[in-house]
């Protein structure tokens, strides 16, 4: 059938969220930590194969969060970084870096590796961008330690770690763009959404076409609690930008945009020939399960506008990108892949798919 992939995260457990509390707490030791953090992915990887999707995640079950995985720990970090907003009102802020050298100390492979364990079925591993990691460098520069030491050495890291993660096995490897949108809110000029662009791509130029057909690029406009931080960017403004990236796959929110056929026209107008389009046909922020009904009728709509050959189906975000959100259920997120899977599979009948 159509291929059909998830995006990322799943809501944690009680038990590992009360965990990583006691954790910092100073109540319970680093294994036992490790031993949640083990037993999180374990099950997330046995339900994520029960819902029959052909290719799943980890969960990000062991993930701080899926902005900050590779560097939470660090020491030249401070907490007081590029704030976020959300249209509910929360922020999350970003780190700030205090020094050099800049090192990852968590990559993606790490946790592939775990997650290799224990799944039957293709693993995909997702990885923050380097543009968005490039917020951690404050404006005012550092001392010792220039911007361009700075990106020269994001960028080196993250080769390595996709390069990794291809290596050991990833089906494919999802770069997070969610920044992509936001950097238009943040400046409606475009040069940050331009140079974002630029960094990303200085990544993915260090890799082989063949490679990069397992390279792939996410967008949304956030997904966090009940929120999201620049839904209210006109798609417009991105779209004809994030297909100058150097990936294949481009997984799409769309499923919560509120004109999706205008949105599908941008696509059809601006992706390439050889990128392959994952639409968004879940909406985590929706309580609501969707039927595979539902989805049906969404992928043949985008049919309409995107060759059968070059369509998939996603969800529009992870489910719970920073591990202390607990709003959506572990059920209802696997209910909603259970339901992409099916309603994925009644298009695949209809437009003829093998």
């Amino acid at each position: 059938m159509l291929p059909t992939e998830p995006i990322g995260s799943i809501p944690r457990p009680a038990a590992l969220i009360e965990g990583v509390q006691g954790f910092r707490a100073g109540r319970i030791s680093q294994p036992e930590l490790t031993a949640l953090y083990d037993a999180a992915v374990q099950d997330t990887i046995r339900r994520l194969e029960a819902t029959g999707s052909p290719v799943i995640t980890d969960g990000e079950q062991a993930k701080h969060s899926f902005a900050t995985y590779s560097i939470h720990g660090l020491e030249n970090l401070s907490p007081d970084g590029v704030p976020i907003s959300f249209a509910d009102g929360h922020i999350r802020n970003l780190p700030r870096l205090t020094g050099g050298p800049f090192r990852y100390k968590t990559p993606a492979d790490v946790y592939l590796e775990i997650a290799q364990r224990y799944a039957q079925v293709p693993l995909k591993q997702a990885v923050v961008s380097a543009s968005a990691l490039s917020l951690l460098y404050p404006q005012g520069g550092l001392r010792g330690y220039s911007r361009e030491e700075y990106l020269d050495a994001l960028i080196d890291e993250q080769e390595g770690e996709i390069r990794r993660c291809l290596k050991k096995g990833a089906h494919v490897v999802q770069m997070d763009f969610t920044e992509g949108r936001l950097s238009i809110k943040l400046d409606p000029t475009r040069r940050l959404l331009r140079s974002f662009i630029d960094l990303n791509n200085l990544v993915l130029e260090r890799f082989s076409a063949e490679e990069r057909k397992r390279i792939g690029v996410h967008t949304c406009p956030g997904a966090d609690r009940h929120s999201t931080h620049s839904a209210d960017v006109d798609y417009a403004e991105l779209l004809p930008s994030l297909f100058e990236l150097q990936a294949t796959s481009f997984y799409v929110q769309l499923a919560s945009e509120p004109h999706r056929q205008r949105v599908l026209k941008l696509i059809r107008e601006h992706a390439k020939a050889t990128q392959r389009i994952f639409v968004g046909v879940i909406d985590p922020l929706d309580p609501r399960v969707e039927t595979a009904e539902e989805i049906r009728d969404r992928v043949l709509e985008a049919a309409e506008y995107i060759p059968p050959d070059r369509l998939g189906t996603t969800d529009d975000c992870g489910f719970a990108p920073f591990s202390d959100d607990t709003s959506r259920t572990r059920g209802t997120a696997f209910d909603k892949i259970r339901a992409r899977v099916a309603g994925t599979a009644l298009a695949s009948t209809v437009l003829g798919v093998d």
